[in-house]
């Protein structure tokens, strides 16, 4: 039995959180894995103890979060235990403050949404939103999530309004999490650490393929 902590505030109302619930299930039954998916209120995790518990973990969308800190223990956990973990959206994001402060050693690592004000936010709003957007990826051929696609440029499904800041990529990038895939034109929609056998962040919605029937690439590799 496979357990998996969906970390975050689950509300029916939120598309992802069906279609992330949904994915599991089908890729439990496509490939005859028993998987045992508990939702974790993202305010409840007040230590790594709790993330230890798990053989993977995923950080789901929709965010605000009711608690930052606890979402950033367990990708941290997650990071630096080899859990599998894919975050997307809003669990992309968040895995960047949690690189940002614990990597970096930035203390002051936000995000634009949280905190307006911060003077180190390295999520911030992108010029043109990508807002019920879809786009074109290209990946980084020597990058795990490439392994999962059988399309060399697939293309995506967003419901995103940030991304990483483009005045502080350069040196974001210099720390724990490299670039997976991007756009054409070279804005940054995936990201991967090195080392790790399963820790892919995307800004793109990969679970949505459930709500007909099918299952994302990046949650079949998880087997």
């Amino acid at each position: 039995m496979n357990s998996i902590a969906l970390i975050g505030d689950g509300d029916e109302r939120v598309t992802a959180h069906r279609a992330i619930a949904l994915v599991l299930d089908l890729a439990s039954q496509a490939h005859n894995l028993p998987v045992e998916v508990k939702w974790i209120a993202n305010d409840s995790i007040n230590s790594q103890q709790r993330p230890s518990a798990f053989d993977g973990l995923c950080c789901v969308p929709a965010s605000p979060y009711r608690s930052m800190d606890g979402p950033l223990l367990a990708m941290r956990y997650a990071r630096e235990h080899a859990r599998p973990f894919p975050g997307t959206c809003g669990g992309f994001q968040h895995a960047v403050v949690e690189a940002a402060r614990n990597v970096l050693h930035w203390t002051d690592a936000d995000h634009l949404k949280t905190s307006p004000n911060a003077e180190r936010a390295v999520i911030s709003a992108p010029p043109c939103g990508l807002f019920k957007a879809s786009a074109t990826l290209r990946f980084l051929t020597d990058m795990r999530i490439r392994l999962a696609y059988d399309s060399d440029q697939p293309a995506e499904g967003y419901l995103c309004l940030y991304e990483l800041n483009p005045l502080l990529q350069t040196l974001l990038l210099s720390g724990a999490l490299h670039v997976a895939a991007t756009q054409p034109g070279g804005a940054i929609r995936a990201l991967e650490p090195s080392n790790h056998p399963l820790y892919v962040l995307t800004l793109f919605q990969p679970e949505g393929v459930a709500l007909r029937d099918a299952v994302p690439p990046i949650v079949a590799a998880l087997r």
